[in-house]
């Protein structure tokens, strides 16, 4: 991943306050889930639930039990750990 690339999604993370708050809960926690999010941030499961498909769609998440077509658990990839460590002190 290049400089640029990383330095574009920060940008496409902190441009939406969902994203922010999937970055903060991933931040807190090395395994979450959508409705875990949502009770913690006051925002609606199907608010988180589609922060997760952005950031599953750009390879920053991963999911633990693809299998499941509910209560789904996702961790950060490695590019997804950049990111939050770019985040971290300044935006969170």
């Amino acid at each position: 991943m290049t400089e640029n690339s990383i330095d574009e999604l920060v940008n496409w993370v902190i441009s939406v306050d969902r994203r922010l708050i999937l970055m903060g809960s991933m931040k807190r926690h090395p395994f979450v889930r959508a409705s875990d999010i949502a009770h913690e941030a006051s925002r609606s499961t199907q608010n988180i639930s589609h922060a997760l498909k952005e950031f599953e769609s750009k390879g920053l998440i991963q999911c633990l039990t693809p299998e499941k077509t509910t209560w789904r658990k996702y961790t950060l990839t490695e590019e997804g750990k950049t990111i939050l460590e770019k985040l971290d002190g300044k935006y969170l």
